[in-house]
């Protein structure tokens, strides 16, 4: 799904080859320039008193480390690297060659008055404040989590054993059993016994108590989920592996979860556990969860010494509940004290924070803004404060800013103040986006960092207090390298196909830009329901990869039309048993209006791509828009949505019952009405979006007599890796400008 931003990483790896022409040197060069930019992010190490902070900036050879006190409001360095060098060469025997510290990496000790770290595979302490060193024997080694298996799908963290909260332990899986084993060293110990393949347990899932005694897991029985076939293809000898793959209206793995006692290895089953995904514990060590359905939540608490359950409350809905809300590490449930919790739900319209008591009364609503609560960050029960995370409202509605709000209730207040993006989404970071855009709260909860950036402002670090007030900007990013590559980008608002809703969206323009030339459009989209795409920050998902086709000549357009999150229930629902009826339309509307509106752009010459829901949509730009989208790339494209995993049975419901809304969101039957060029690219391990439908989407095709362009990625996944990527890029680079520049002429 974040198919850009993965490529993006793949691109650095080929931006020096000789053999590419001066603008496939430059399309490589935008990708990898993020990578350069330097600033403005920082990692905080809290200390002892709660307060102050340290950091480091730069790399080994050339680092500083530098301690901020939010009290005293002070920056300074925390070590000297003339002192520290020269301390170093006694030990070792000559002079490190470094103008800053020798390393970038290292640890303050208890007390705070020495540090360790390593130089030259050597371990080594520094006492403060004299700068004596000595050998330090090697640190006790922190345990290794084991590797387990791969994610099944593209995206999906791989699987690593579980360490206990206390440190202790490791939990994995083999054979579709548990074992644990001593986290510094010794034999493992089977918990489980009686699983075995497609119907046993599996680490992925299990969690930890917070006491580390026991172990909540869930056996899985996956003999009627359908087999998937993947084929090896590049062996002397085919090689076929299948695997269990959920499909919409299919049956599915039947689970029943148990509470496992760590020392006895006796297991408690979970009453009517198959419907319930895990959240958390609640503060007296009971585990949480919520009991899903379509259309129903509720929320269980279990009590750990029986095993039965007890449904607190329950809220429904007429539509679907958002998948964003709904992930593993579930945003909804925060604990407050011994006795409350904090609780999120659109049932209002907009995400808003409500608490609760654990005898499942709603004591009141905290949040009412027409704007919805992105996650909840911090709660201070000494002050009676919770502090959270929103979008940011009309106008500028994907901003995000931090507020608070009191657990007494009354309005809430917004603590940071410039426009862009202050945190990141909940969605993305679960599919490992790892940008830094956050806020991180001191121990004391009377201090904030805030790291933040728009489309056209680089990211920046400021300290402030908790209620706001701004003490230091602490670091600023260089944004030259990116900066330098491009036109700075417009954002814009448009009107929608109904002619009423304003949509919001990014232009990306050349390198170089003119706006007396006219240059042809691409449409970067991906419109799937579950996220928004289009990046109000510095470097988001897809910063980077539209910038570099803009590069190519091309206004590149990103924009989130109806059906996605992030604006109000009532925007999102648009798609709800209306999939692949509003997105095209709306993007379409967006387009006319910016070529209305800027004389460079030229609509007779519109291109779209995109990967993952991304593909689907372009195939269905070229399909039901035929005679507006000429050139489209297609990566990784979902074709019918009954190929897919369960999670969108949410928007559409059952495919028997709800079948004219499944018919009318297949690709398949729009093949016939293909008339521009379409090129299709899928890995042929791909199981996200199953290169099954690559190959009905294909077949539909040549039955309607049309032609196509494709390129099969050998043993390639959801997302390309190595040569397979660079050769995509390559590939939609050069269909683009065959295609849409010089309209197909040699």
């Amino acid at each position: 799904m974040r198919t850009s931003l993965c490529l993006l990483l793949a691109a650095t790896s080929v931006v020096a080859r000789a053999q590419f022409s001066p603008s496939e040197q430059l399309y490589f060069r935008t990708f990898a320039a993020p990578y350069q930019i330097t600033g403005g992010y920082i990692e905080p190490h809290w200390m002892e008193d709660g307060n102050r902070f340290w950091y480091v900036e730069g790399s080994s050879g050339a680092a500083h480390a530098m301690i901020v006190d939010p009290v005293a409001n002070t920056k300074s360095e925390m070590l000297d690297p003339d002192r520290v060098n020269a301390a170093l060469s006694k030990a070792l025997g000559y002079q490190p060659k470094a103008t800053g510290l020798p390393f970038s990496t290292f640890t303050l000790e208890p007390g705070e008055q020495s540090i360790r770290f390593s130089f030259a595979s050597k371990d080594f302490i520094l006492h403060l404040p004299g700068y004596a060193i000595e050998s330090a024997r090697p640190a006790q080694p922190t345990p290794v989590p084991r590797f387990i298996r791969h994610g099944i799908m593209a995206l999906v963290p791989d699987v690593y054993e579980k360490a206990s909260p206390d440190g202790d332990w490791l939990l994995g899986s083999a054979g579709g059993n548990l074992y644990v084993r001593p986290a510094l060293g010794g034999k493992e110990r089977p918990l489980t016994q009686a699983g075995v393949r497609d119907n046993g347990w599996d680490a992925e899932d299990a969690q930890w108590s917070p006491d580390s005694r026991t172990i909540i897991a869930a056996k899985s029985d996956e003999r009627q989920v359908p087999e998937y076939p993947i084929v090896d293809w590049l062996e002397p000898l085919d090689r076929v592996v299948s695997v269990r793959l959920p499909r919409i209206g299919y049956p599915k793995a039947s689970i029943q979860t148990e509470l496992i006692d760590l020392s006895t290895g006796r297991t408690k089953p979970i009453q009517d556990s198959s419907d319930l995904r895990w959240i958390g514990w609640s503060p007296s060590g009971d585990p949480v969860a919520v009991r899903s359905g379509l259309k129903r939540v509720g929320f269980v608490v279990v009590d750990q010494n029986t095993g039965k359950t007890r449904d607190l409350f329950s809220e429904t809905t007429p539509t679907f509940f958002d998948l964003a809300l709904s992930l593993p590490n579930s945003p909804n449930y925060t604990p407050v004290g011994r006795d409350r919790f904090l609780w999120l739900s659109e049932r209002d319209g907009w995400n808003q924070i409500y608490l609760y008591s654990f005898a499942g009364k709603m004591i009141r609503q905290l949040t009412s803004a027409q704007k919805p609560v992105s996650r909840v960050l911090e709660v201070d029960l000494n002050h009676g404060w919770i502090y959270y995370t929103a979008y940011g409202g009309p106008g500028r509605p994907y901003d995000i800013q931090l507020y608070r709000v009191s657990l007494e209730g009354g309005e809430s207040t917004r603590l940071t103040d410039a426009q862009g993006v202050h945190d990141g989404s909940i969605y993305l970071a679960f599919i490992g986006d790892n940008r830094s855009e956050g806020i991180r709260f001191s121990p004391s909860k009377r201090f904030f960092l805030d790291t933040f950036s728009d489309v056209n402002r680089a990211p920046e670090t400021d300290l402030r207090t908790a209620d706001g007030k701004l003490l230091a900007v602490i670091s600023k990013a260089d944004g030259t390298p990116f900066e330098s590559l491009r036109s700075p980008p417009r954002e814009f608002t448009a009107k929608a196909a109904d002619g009423t809703t304003d949509l919001y969206g990014v232009m990306y323009l050349p390198h170089g830009f003119d706006p007396a030339r006219k240059y042809p459009v691409i449409d970067a989209i991906y419109a799937g329901p579950q996220t928004t795409w289009v990046s109000h920050n510095y470097i988001g998902v897809s910063t980077a990869f539209d910038q570099a086709v803009a590069n190519l000549g091309f206004v590149v357009v990103s924009v989130d039309a109806r059906g996605t999150p992030n604006r109000g229930k009532a925007f999102q629902d648009v798609v709800y048993m209306n999939f692949g009826r509003n997105e095209i339309p709306d993007h379409v509307a967006v387009i006319k209006q910016l070529a209305n509106e800027n004389s460079y752009i030229d609509e007779s010459r519109v291109g779209v791509f995109g990967g993952s829901f991304g593909g689907y949509f372009t195939l269905r730009a070229m399909l039901q828009a035929p005679d507006f989208f000429k050139v489209g790339v297609a990566l990784s494209a979902a074709t019918d949505l009954r190929l897919l995993s369960p999670g969108l049975e949410s928007y559409l419901g059952d495919p028997v019952a709800n079948k004219a809304a499944y018919d009318y969101a297949s690709n398949l039957l729009l093949a016939k009405c293909l008339k521009g060029r379409l090129l299709i690219v899928h890995g042929t391990s791909d199981v996200n979006a199953p290169f099954s439908g690559c190959i009905q989407m294909i077949d539909a095709l040549e039955k309607a007599g049309k032609a196509f362009d494709l390129i099969l990625l050998p043993e390639q996944n959801h997302i390309p890796q190595g040569e397979a990527q660079s050769y995509y890029l390559l590939a939609l680079k050069r269909y683009f400008e065959h295609n849409l520049v010089t309209n197909g002429e040699h």
